[in-house]
């Protein structure tokens, strides 16, 4: 079952040079990552899952261990918990010989280890919650199989520990992640972690002043329950004892098998049916197949940076692809697939649930750089879970403008949580006479525009979805936009000024060019976005120029007050919001912003989530785009090449992938102000290489650069310059 599909279209190809002739499609074969040796610990794991589950898999001293993770597994703090860690460890030490072999299978969507006589397959169901390990062994075996966890007791949680929770700096001295039901029986183990009634959601309601509307507002972590099965045939309970991983203590479950050979052990996150082993292979492989064929970037150069670039942008969409269709987003620091934090920071001695900026809390500059990609890659249905999310927090949103300003309009926070309100720790201490709306924080007040990108993503999947499935996210654009307008003409009243200038144009202050340019007075990212929407309500002033050397820039804002950040909103014309680009009007205004504006130089890195790599590519500067993406997408210091450092976030750092992506993307195709395809705008043209990506109005393109010459086809028809 093929859940992908490519649709049909027309367009008019805009290229420097062009043989007319059609592609002829080839199924597309992911090369498969391939370990001889086994790891030192969870650092040197590999990614592996499906529907909504993510697993970090590695062989140590002999014996298979992997992470289970759910999206959405949130306790009471608001932390994104682990379902626990597995262990199987086989008599006789198979995976000690030299033919071992640990492969993480990408046309299957599975991991594939091998030693001795022993093989094992790893795989989590694509549209059901469920991880299979199937063992076959040549000759019985004696074998062990353990669930080892760290929440087997009330775990106090540190103030240092309290960035994996929603409360971060303002942790309860005696704060708890609370202890699993654990329940084994002969075959088989369940656990569950029940929330209790009392969460940091009410926290955050008492601080920030909503007790008044407390029982209307959304609040998904209440009571919530997570819930797993084990089912080990062949097995038996046999105890448990106690150890400790990387620094934590845990009890381990475990279960002996005195004759194993052919053996399928199943965990499921639900309490769903459970589907066969057999049933689940086939369709898993048949998606992961057609996810394949959906998109690819294929090269035919020796430069070993570009092939490094490309092949960590194929790992860093596989592991996106494993939350493809979770309840909730994948999350930018770690996704599915942190491990114990200790590797990442020697200071970070905390439980496998620990990741910094929290587990239910989502930084959505951060966030928005994983979802990106999606849309040129043609992944529309794995935008869904972020698009939810947004849904689901949209009445508190609302309820929040109603409440402390009197308007309408959906006011999205930056550091939101996943009910749709501002981190209660972020919020701010306010003392009488503040604006109870907006938060005391020197990083965060007035920045509310992020969530117009998710309003953009909304209505670039508009035409992947003609019938009515979109129609839910138009009053989620309706309503983050309405907010400026309501909001800003509120402000000015109550400055008592003229909420429009001489020219009717609606005035934004006090405003924020992302966490950077603050108090600022019409800011280049927030004019920029409203255009791109099409803003319907008053006029929207135009965006700020300035002249740096003789040469006109793109401002970050009319005015500001201060500099608080690293971010570089003046070049967000460019993207997100594409007002200035390859093939559209005043394109040398944007690169003079790129080389001669003094904080974007000052700025500019491949750290985390910085996006020169992206403006760049969207620039048409090749040599820039080169450098940076080829940069951005080297090999991270893991096993695994694009498990990517912390940077400012955690490690797997997933929004330096997905900005990593979008770059490649950027270098490979974008649209001119007529929406005609550009192919190759940024791509050195030495590198030989064949894609296929999406661009707006669902249109399918494929190219192909080879000897210097573009071909090229639009759903499998050739376009004329």
């Amino acid at each position: 079952m093929n859940t992908k599909r490519r649709y049909a279209g027309t367009a008019v190809f805009l290229l420097a040079a062009v043989l007319l002739m059609p592609l002829h499609a080839k199924p597309y074969m992911p090369k498969d990552v391939v370990w001889t040796t086994q790891s030192r610990n969870s650092s040197e794991s590999m990614p592996c899952g499906g529907h909504d589950i993510g697993m970090n898999i590695w062989v140590e001293n002999g014996d298979l261990l992997f992470y289970v993770q759910q999206s959405g597994w949130f306790d009471e703090n608001n932390t994104l918990l682990k379902a626990g860690r597995w262990r199987l460890h086989i008599d006789g030490n198979p995976f000690g010989r030299r033919d071992f072999e640990q492969r993480l299978c990408l046309e299957e969507g599975c991991v594939y280890i091998k030693g001795g006589g022993v093989k094992v397959r790893i795989w989590a169901d694509v549209l059901e919650p469920v991880v299979f390990v199937a063992t076959e062994s040549q000759q019985t075996r004696r074998a062990v199989l353990s669930y080892e966890s760290w929440r087997y007791r009330d775990r106090p949680v540190t103030k240092a520990e309290g960035q994996q929770c929603s409360y971060k700096w303002l942790t309860p001295a005696d704060l708890v992640t609370y202890a699993d039901s654990i329940e084994p029986d002969d075959y088989w183990l369940t656990f569950s972690h029940k929330n209790r009634e009392k969460t940091v959601f009410d926290y955050t309601v008492e601080r920030e002043h909503l007790q008044s509307i407390k029982d209307s507002l959304y609040n998904p972590i209440g009571s919530l329950l997570n819930y797993g099965e084990m089912m080990a045939p062949g097995f038996h309970y046999t105890g448990t004892t106690d150890g400790t991983y990387a620094g934590t203590d845990y009890r381990s479950w475990n279960y002996v098998c005195d004759t194993l050979k052919d053996n399928i052990v199943s965990i499921r996150l639900n309490q769903l049916p459970l589907i066969t082993a057999e049933a689940s292979r086939k369709r898993s492989e048949n998606w992961w197949y057609g996810f394949w064929q959906t998109s690819y970037i294929k090269l035919d150069t020796k430069d070993k940076a570009a092939q490094t670039m490309v092949r960590n942008y194929e790992l860093t969409r596989y592991m996106l692809g494993c939350n493809a269709y979770g309840e909730w987003p994948t999350k930018f620091n770690g996704g599915l697939f942190t491990f114990d934090p200790v590797y990442v920071d020697s200071t970070a001695t905390f439980t496998p649930d620990y990741r910094k900026w929290g587990g239910g809390t989502m930084t959505a500059q951060n966030q928005r750089l994983v979802y990106w990609p999606m849309v040129k890659s043609g992944d529309w249905d794995m935008l869904l879970p972020q698009l939810d999310t947004y849904l689901r927090m949209m009445p508190n949103a609302k309820l929040w403008s109603r409440h402390h300003w009197g308007h309408r309009g959906a006011c999205f926070t930056e550091q939101i949580e996943n009910f749709g309100l501002p981190n209660v720790a972020e919020y701010g201490k306010h003392k009488e006479g503040d604006d109870l709306g907006v938060e005391k924080n020197k990083w965060l007040e007035y920045e509310w525009d992020t969530a117009l990108e998710f309003c953009q993503m909304a209505v670039k999947m508009r035409p992947w979805y003609p019938d009515s499935t979109l129609e839910k996210y138009y009053e989620l654009v309706q309503e983050t936009t309405r907010f400026f307008h309501e909001h800003y003409e509120w402000e000015a009243k109550r400055r008592g000024e003229k909420p429009y200038d001489d020219n009717y144009n609606m005035i934004i202050y006090p405003g924020s060019g992302c966490e950077t340019y603050k108090m600022a007075r019409n800011p280049a990212s927030t004019i920029a976005a409203l255009k791109a929407l099409g803003y319907d309500f008053d006029g929207i002033p135009d965006i700020p120029l300035t002249v740096i050397d003789g040469d006109t820039c793109i401002a970050p804002a009319e005015s500001w007050e201060r500099i608080q950040n690293t971010e570089v909103p003046q070049l967000y014309p460019v993207f997100p919001w594409r007002i200035y680009g390859v093939g559209k009007p005043h394109l040398n205004i944007a690169r003079n912003t790129y080389f001669k504006d003094p904080h974007a130089l000052e700025m500019r890195s491949t750290k985390g989530w910085k996006q020169d790599n992206i403006w760049a590519a969207c620039l048409g500067l090749t040599e820039e785009a080169r450098r940076l993406n080829t940069e951005k997408l080297s090999d991270g210091p893991y096993r695994f090449p694009a498990f990517y450092d912390a940077g400012f976030d955690w490690a797997p750092d997933l929004n330096r992938g997905g900005a990593g992506m979008i770059g490649v993307q950027e270098m490979l195709v974008q649209e001119d102000a007529d929406n005609n395809p550009v192919l190759f705008p940024a791509w050195p043209r030495e590198w030989d290489c064949s894609f296929c990506l999406y661009i707006s109005g669902r249109r399918c393109i494929e190219g192909t650069l080879k000897n210097g010459v573009i071909t090229y086809t639009e759903d499998g028809v050739a376009g004329e310059e």
